[in-house]
């Protein structure tokens, strides 16, 4: 074997690993890379939550006015500062005779709770009619009614850096969910309609 021939195969062989600072880069770079993509993967999944919650408020409350318009009778959306919320009707017992409140759950309907740092972070809710409510129970219930009215409310869902706000108009029973807190959504500050003022 020639000199040449004996020098190219022992460079090749010398080229074919890493050495132990390429593979320390490497690894580093892939730590870096991951701990980026989990710490924004942790605030998407946040604001997921916020967003998620605010959605189901939104739906429930749909299906409360849907729902009470169709059966004739009074539905609550009920809520919790910290836990979540439901949806309740009277029924008359079979049993006994007498009304009783039920939890409404069905395949369009179940008692949420809140994951993570979500809560109702404010809620402004108008009385119906000339009823007195206390400041405790009025910020529980928003209710629908059978003629499509509801409660005139404006929710507001967050876990301190994400907000969404959640708007029941009065006289429709409209729902509308607006992305941000309510102070600075213009659209909410009425949620009540005049049907005399042209």
């Amino acid at each position: 074997m020639a000199p040449n021939q004996k020098s190219k195969i022992i460079n090749q062989k010398s080229g074919q690993g890493f050495t132990l600072v390429e593979l320390m880069l490497v690894v580093a770079i892939v730590v870096l890379m991951s701990s980026v993509g989990a710490g924004m993967y942790a605030g998407t999944y946040k604001r997921m939550l916020v967003e998620k919650a605010s959605r189901q408020f939104l739906l429930m409350a749909r299906y409360a006015r849907i729902a009470a318009i169709e059966h004739q009778q009074l539905y609550e959306l009920e809520f919790d500062k910290d836990k979540g919320f439901l949806l309740s009707t009277i029924r008359q017992s079979e049993t006994t005779g007498q009304t009783e409140k039920i939890d409404v759950r069905n395949s369009y309907c179940r008692p949420v709770e809140f994951e993570g740092e979500v809560t109702f972070e404010d809620a402004k809710i108008t009385p119906l009619g000339t009823e007195t409510v206390s400041e405790g129970e009025q910020e529980q219930t928003i209710a629908f009614l059978p003629n499509g009215t509801a409660q005139s409310a404006v929710v507001q869902i967050g876990d301190g850096k994400t907000h969404y706000t959640i708007a029941i108009v009065a006289s429709t029973g409209r729902v509308v969910l607006y992305p941000g807190p309510a102070d600075k959504i213009t659209n909410v500050k009425n949620t009540t309609v005049d049907l005399e003022a042209r």
